[in-house]
C-alpha cells in the first residue's frame, strides 16, 4: 500500500525540522499514541493504539531514521505488532523544500501487514491509514503553532 501528500506549512524548514524530530510533537500529532521516545541517536520506540473501524489494535515498535539529510530529508521505518492481528510495517520518505518562512514537505509512505490485519480489507486499512497521515501534519502543525495547509494534485 502507498499514501502520501504535500504540506505547505508556515515556517523554516529548520523548525519544521526540529517538530518532526520532538517526541512531544510526535506524541500530540499521532492517534492513540501512548508512548514515543528516543531509544537511541536514530531510534524511537512507539505504542500506538490505532483505529481500524471495528479493530483497535495497540501496536508496539521502533521506528528507525536513515538517510538524514539535517533540515533536507529523511527516511523513516518501522515495525510493529499488534498482538493475535499480526505484524505491520512501512518506511517513509520525508522531504523538506524552500526558504524563509515557508516550507514544502513531501511524505511518501510505503507500508504493508500480515494476518489478521490483511484480512480486515486492503481499503478499511488504506483508507485508516490515509486519514492518519492527513491528520498527522494538521496536528503537528496545531501543536507546534504553525499553519498547515495540505497542497491537493
Amino acid at each position: 500500500m502507498e499514501f502520501g501528500g504535500r504540506y505547505r506549512m508556515g515556517a523554516s524548514r529548520m523548525r519544521v525540522w526540529q517538530v518532526l524530530n520532538d517526541p512531544d510533537m510526535l506524541k500530540a500529532a499521532i492517534p492513540g499514541c501512548n508512548l514515543i521516545a528516543w531509544s537511541g541517536p536514530d531510534t524511537l520506540d512507539l505504542e500506538i493504539k490505532v483505529n481500524l473501524g471495528l479493530m483497535h489494535p495497540t501496536f508496539q515498535g521502533e521506528l528507525a531514521l536513515s538517510n538524514i539529510v539535517p533540515a533536507e530529508s529523511y527516511t523513516l521505518s518501522g515495525r510493529g505488532k499488534g498482538g493475535m492481528l499480526g505484524l505491520a510495517e512501512g518506511s517513509a520518505d520525508v522531504v523538506l523544500f524552500g526558504t524563509g518562512e515557508e516550507t514544502i514537505l513531501t511524505f511518501t509512505a510505503h507500508g504493508g501487514a500480515s494476518g489478521q490485519i490483511m484480512k480486515l480489507g486492503k481499503a478499511l486499512v488504506g483508507n485508516s491509514a490515509q486519514r492518519i497521515i492527513d491528520g498527522f501534519f494538521t496536528r503537528m502543525g496545531k501543536a507546534a503553532g504553525i499553519e498547515v495547509t495540505p497542497i491537493e494534485g
